[in-house]
């Protein structure tokens, strides 16, 4: 069945902030509402007239769990807006255009804002399963003689506190952490450190040179409840070179592996939002769409090797339209990992692999030039609810500033999953600038 064209019309990110140990100035809706209120403002139609708001969360903090709805009360959509949260870990933000798109291709809706944030560094220390079973028995006491016995079994220990981020970051089913599912990618693949250094040191070159030419005009800056000013990511580095990273220690396969706290994404806190639009509204508003999803795809493998989800997300769309790896004028893949970047671009030229997975022989080397050409997740920040929005907003713009016309963004999902959007931008006498 054919994929009934939905339109972007527009789109804003938030600057994307590093964790550093504490909670950062936004909680997740600051982040959208800021991001958000700019976007609307520059439109020719009113928040209240939107048909829905759709926001991907990872991790949405306890008083904010629709936090789509909440987004959209803050922004001042009205009461009869519905909004509504989704959730499919790093491809939340994706996954939020996705079911937006089903709802205006099915003609229920004409104009919808859909994204994603998170606040990662918000998320919380939880007390061990012991200390939760000794306060319960603690309040269930109603005197001193059976409260004095809970006193003396009680342990130091029990205030040791469970980060809430970590038990996010692993898998259960598996049992292995997102950061050696990569590992299982270098194994697998023969990558080496130096290549893994050498193409995270490559993100914060290109981001930083991205930077310098004003690449990333979606940004809207924040400022917080002080009045700081936050205009542009944090975690960019100009030191990043080979040599200092191959100076870091291994994370999760200690002392031995190869993925470090410099060759992964960026713990952050940040927010990606895009209107979209139906065809009719296009037409009956006289909109100027800036570009289109022309198609989407989601797929699903081994957890242990989640990482090469793109490949399996994003080859079925290739394969849907008779294209080859190299016919997408652009490509954004979140660099969850440099190891899993690496890993499909490997995945791709290996023809056993491609027989086995994908029923089908090598689609042979991705130019390294179309690739994540202003920089990724290494080098800007992976917040986990945002980044599927962020790669398709971002490739739009890429393409426009290059004067190309065809992209795909794709994503690897904890749990063994992928997702890729295939976008075109729309003819010149029906674009705008984002």
């Amino acid at each position: 069945m054919a994929f009934v064209p939905v339109y972007i019309l527009d789109g804003a990110r938030s600057p994307f902030l590093k964790a550093r140990n504490a909670p950062g100035p936004f909680s997740a809706s600051d982040l959208a509402v800021q991001t958000g209120r700019e976007l609307l403002l520059r439109q020719s139609f009113a928040a209240t007239e939107l048909d829905e708001v759709v926001i991907g969360c990872a991790a949405p903090s306890a008083d904010e769990t629709n936090i789509g709805r909440v987004i959209a009360l803050r922004l001042g959509c009205g009461d009869h807006v519905p909004g509504w949260t989704v959730m499919r870990n790093c491809a939340s933000g994706m996954q939020a255009l996705d079911s937006a798109a089903m709802g205006l291709q099915t003609g229920r809706h004409d104009l919808v804002l859909a994204g994603g944030v998170d606040a990662l560094s918000r998320a919380p220390l939880l007390f061990p399963d012991e200390m939760v079973h000794w306060l319960a028995r603690w309040n269930q006491a109603r005197t001193l003689a059976q409260r004095l016995p809970l006193l003396r079994r009680f342990r130091p220990s029990y205030f040791k506190p469970v980060i809430g981020l970590l038990k996010g970051l692993s898998d259960p089913v598996i049992g292995l952490s997102m950061g050696q599912t990569a590992e299982n990618l270098v194994h697998r693949f023969g990558l080496t450190r130096e290549r893994l250094d050498a193409y995270a040191a490559q993100s914060h070159a290109r981001a930083l040179a991205a930077r310098a030419r004003g690449a990333f005009g979606e940004i809207v800056p924040l400022i917080d409840a002080k009045g700081t000013l936050y205009a542009e990511d944090d975690g960019v580095r100009a030191d990043s070179t080979p040599e200092k990273l191959a100076r870091l220690k291994p994370v999760f396969d200690k002392p031995y592996g190869n993925i470090t706290a410099g060759n992964s994404s960026q713990v952050t806190d940040g927010a990606a939002l895009l209107l979209l639009a139906s065809e009719r509204a296009v037409r009956e508003r006289g909109l100027r769409p800036v570009a289109r999803i022309v198609d989407a795809q989601w797929a699903a493998l081994d957890p242990a090797v989640m990482g090469l989800g793109p490949v399996h997300a994003a080859s079925a769309i290739l394969a849907r339209h008779g294209l080859g790896l190299n016919d997408p004028d652009l490509w954004e893949i979140n660099e969850a990992f440099a190891a899993q970047v690496l890993g499909c671009l490997a995945a791709w030229r290996d023809e056993s692999w491609c027989r086995e997975h994908l029923g089908r022989g090598a689609l042979g080397d991705l130019d390294m030039d179309r690739l994540n050409v202003d920089g990724g997740a290494i080098a800007q920040g992976h917040p986990v609810g945002a980044s599927g929005a962020r790669i398709v907003l971002h490739l739009v713009r890429a393409l426009q500033a290059r004067g190309l016309r065809r992209g795909m963004a794709a994503i690897c999902i904890g749990g063994g999953q992928g997702g890729a959007m295939l976008v075109e931008l729309c003819g010149q006498e029906g674009r705008h600038e984002l």
